[in-house]
């Protein structure tokens, strides 16, 4: 069965860094779209950022110029390294991905189809 395994989650203080890491087992992700989204108890999921297989990348307003996405096809993994973080990024991360679309159609809009997602990882901002 594929598999996503999310890493890296923690607690930091505002303005720390973390980075999240997502491996694959089963499954090559060199040609997917790959991606970040986050969702907090009783809110709407939220798509953080994308990937395609280009290296072309997508980012919410919310994050971008503090986030970057990148991937390892040679690991069979991505990352999110987050940076200058804020109290109102706390939320469970969860790392996806789905199709081998190029940007424009890998984009946040993408999140919302991944067929692949992993149990997420929990990242809290706070001091």
């Amino acid at each position: 069965q594929v598999q996503l395994v999310e890493s890296g989650g923690g607690s930091v203080q505002p303005g720390g860094s973390l980075r999240l890491s997502c491996a694959a087992s089963l499954w090559s992700l060199s040609r997917l779209c790959v991606g970040w989204f986050r969702q907090i108890p009783g809110r709407e999921r939220e798509a953080v950022a994308t990937i395609d297989r280009r290296g072309v990348t997508n980012y919410a307003e919310s994050v971008k110029g503090r986030f970057t996405i990148a991937r390892d096809n040679a690991d069979n993994s991505f990352y999110l390294q987050m940076d200058s973080l804020k109290p109102e990024d706390t939320a469970m991360y969860y790392c996806g991905a789905g199709g081998d679309a190029l940007f424009p159609y890998c984009a946040l809009v993408a999140v919302q189809t991944f067929g692949l997602k992993g149990r997420g990882t929990q990242v809290t901002v706070s001091s």
